[in-house]
């Protein structure tokens, strides 16, 4: 069930975050470098979710700002996240570990922070401007954050009892 309030998704964001970092902090850069057979590792599910977070923030900025929001990047449909997010591991290649797992704690850092900002209106009193469907601020910010934060946990845990 999705956060309607400001409390709720700051609290689910914390507990999700936690977990997912507790979750990565035994595994070494050996492992979370290993690719699996989609060409994807543990490293790049973490480096992935840091970025995702950049890109909610920059379209709620974009749309506050009147600008024109790109969804998911400029250049890419939604229809297209399997090439957008296999160029974005290409674009990541070369961040080691530690930078990946800080480059999500500083991330989330900063999505609190933005969340802090917000009140219950500015997070569910309607639609994100630019995005161009109902999804509230708070919405899209749960997709960035927490339920991101779930998915990662989840591959990760898969890829650890996989060996």
């Amino acid at each position: 069930m999705a956060a309607t309030k400001k409390s709720d998704l700051l609290a689910v964001a914390a507990k999700e975050f936690a977990k997912l970092e507790k979750l990565i902090a035994p595994v070494d850069a050996d492992r979370a470098l290993v690719k699996d057979e989609d060409d994807t590792s543990i490293k790049d599910i973490v480096a992935h979710r840091a970025h995702w977070i950049d890109l909610f923030l920059g379209w709620y900025a974009d749309g506050m700002a009147g600008k024109e929001v790109h969804f998911p990047a400029e250049g890419y449909k939604w229809n297209q996240l399997k090439a957008y997010n296999a160029d974005l591991r290409a674009r990541q290649s070369g961040l080691g570990w530690d930078a990946a797992r800080e480059g999500l704690a500083d991330r989330h850092a900063a999505l609190m922070a933005f969340l802090e900002g917000l009140d219950d209106a500015d997070l569910y009193g309607g639609p994100m401007k630019g995005a161009n469907n109902n999804w509230t601020p708070g919405r899209w910010a749960e997709a960035a954050g927490p339920s991101h934060y779930r998915s990662a946990a989840k591959y990760i845990r898969a890829r650890l009892r996989a060996g």
